[in-house]
């Protein structure tokens, strides 16, 4: 997490200082019509986490380097919704994108509509039309929350609306050429198979057996039959029905190029799952069988969260929601900045590293870091990153910001910021405000995390018995106390602790947990005396005293 460069570009051969100006160069390289479309897309199977966020997110870097260069540039992200429900997912997310169970919900919602296309799936949480409308609608205020302008698309409204139905019937009509390519890369083609899902009108599911088509209708023979998800079977109905080309849906190695027609696809970045699976084939038949060039495409690398892969079946996700509670979107954009051919793990423990990463990088676009590198990287990406650019900010490091979070008192915040030189009398307000924000994001990480930083400072005098070895104890506080008021730093506090202990033959242990008693009402906590020295000096001689 702490890699801070961007040295190879994922698409192109030029060399750029930021990975998003080699996709551009690559993308005006085509010459393409505007306005350029750069799209993203998901299937809205589980929780909107942040690992669907990628696409989003890498597509608004490009779409912002096209901006500055002038052009006109619509960013699009489908829902491919017409997709039918093939498990239960283990967790969801509610409309504040917090993540529940499914025993938080109305769990038969789902369960009852397996095999069904998202859309005519209710919405376990009785909000949104649908499961698939209250999926897109968190990716949507997700990209809100970041402030990327993004047109979210219904697959579903695609179809129901006429606009996928020429492709299909141009699919159905080469269905021959169809077959043929998509041997090439799926084993279980045969002369019967018919690249066309319709939806059963008796039971609502997707079926794959369809028996006749005609393309004169627009219409095609089906039967509704089980469908192999894994090692389970959603059971058909057995229905022999009729449908159009608007009711059911092409299969995804086909309904991802003909996506590509139908809007103009000039860029798309996607997971390296796809490039190892769905884009050689998407590729052959955009060229084979539609007769299109595909868009420029760019391969990223996924992202491990806390070591492990984002899993939303073994619950190791976070959604942006959750992200925001713990850091400045500024950082957030800034993660996702970074180089998307290399791999990251998102470690929440250590968020204290990427929040000091991207504090680097802004003192980097600012001059302050001797880095050519990251200062040519910083130069073109910070003004991308950040709402507004502005040199006066004040950044304040995040695990001190976790230390100013153990007091709601915001004027004693602002006080141990000024002790430690983050801001003085001629910082605007704004600023101070700003910085400020930072330190509830760092408390909530600290409650998250239960970690060193996870204590409260008493605002009143606890009430403390030190027991036997009360006079003593008593005397060596008040003497540190003295050493406190002399002007003394953290450090210097920390190790004179061990001394006055000593000079008063009190156990350290013993002295430290006075310490804790009384500051935070805890028989232990952070490292007494450094944290004493970003207190108020003030504050710390009269609790040290134990006059208030």
């Amino acid at each position: 997490m702490s890699d801070e460069t961007a040295d190879a570009e994922p698409a192109g051969e030029s060399k750029r200082d930021f990975w998003a100006e080699a996709v551009a160069d690559e993308i005006e390289a085509r010459e393409p019509d505007e306005p350029i479309v750069i799209k993203g897309g998901v299937s809205p199977s589980g929780v909107a986490h942040l690992g669907n966020f990628n696409e989003i997110i890498r597509g608004y870097f490009v779409a912002e380097v096209l901006r500055e260069r002038g052009h006109e540039v619509r960013q699009v992200f489908t829902s491919d919704d017409r997709d039918p429900l093939r498990k239960l997912p283990r967790k969801l997310a509610d409309v504040d994108g917090e993540i529940v169970g499914l025993g938080d919900v109305d769990a038969g919602a789902l369960g009852r509509n397996l095999g069904k296309p998202y859309t005519d799936i209710p919405d376990p949480f009785g909000e949104s039309d649908s499961y698939a409308a209250h999926f897109a609608a968190l990716l949507k205020a997700d990209a809100d929350r970041l402030g990327v302008p993004v047109e979210m698309v219904s697959n579903t409204d695609l179809y129901e609306d006429g606009t996928f139905e020429d492709v299909v019937a141009y699919v159905l009509e080469h269905a021959d050429e169809a077959r043929e390519v998509l041997s090439e890369y799926q084993s279980k083609v045969d002369e019967d198979y018919v690249p066309f899902n319709p939806i059963c009108a008796e039971c609502g599911k997707i079926t794959e057996t369809v028996t006749s088509v005609d393309l004169d209708s627009r219409t095609v023979e089906y039967v509704c039959t089980d469908m192999t998800v894994g090692d389970e079977t959603i059971e058909g109905c057995g229905h022999e029905g009729t449908a159009t080309f608007r009711e059911g849906k092409l299969p995804w190695r086909f309904e991802w190029p003909a996506q590509w027609q139908v809007l103009g696809v000039d860029f798309e970045p996607f997971g390296k799952d796809h490039a190892e699976g769905s884009w050689p084939s998407g590729q052959d038949i955009a060229r084979n069988v539609l007769g299109i060039e595909p868009p420029v495409p760019m391969v990223y690398e996924w992202f491990t969260l806390n070591g492990e892969a984002l899993s939303s079946s073994q619950g190791n996700i976070v959604t942006v929601a959750e992200m925001l509670d713990l850091l400045e979107p500024e950082v957030l954009r800034y993660f996702f900045a970074l180089n998307p051919r290399k791999a990251r793990d998102l470690d929440i423990s250590r968020l204290d590293q990427l929040v000091d990463d991207f504090d680097r990088f802004e003192r980097a676009y600012f001059g302050g870091v001797d880095d050519e590198t990251l200062s040519a990287f910083a130069e073109r990406a910070y003004p991308f990153v950040v709402d507004e650019v502005r040199e006066d900010r004040v950044r304040l490091p995040y695990t001190f910001a976790a230390v100013l979070g153990m007091t709601d008192d915001r004027d004693l915040r602002i006080e141990m910021a000024r002790n430690e030189g983050y801001v003085d009398d001629d910082t605007p307000e704004w600023a101070i405000e700003e910085a400020l924000e930072r330190v509830d994001r760092a408390r909530a990480w600290a409650e998250r995390l239960d970690n060193e930083y996870n204590y409260r400072i008493q605002e009143e005098l606890p009430d403390v018995d030190f027991g036997e070895v009360d006079g003593d104890v008593a005397a060596a506080l008040s003497d540190l106390a003295d050493f406190v008021e002399a002007g003394h730093d953290g450090e210097a506090i920390q190790g004179e602790m061990y001394e006055t202990a000593r000079r008063h033959d009190v156990e350290v242990g013993d002295f430290f947990e006075a310490g804790y008693r009384l500051f935070f009402d805890q028989p232990q906590g952070p490292r007494l005396g450094e944290f004493l020295g970003e207190l108020d000096t003030e504050f710390v001689v009269t609790r040290l005293r134990r006059e208030g």
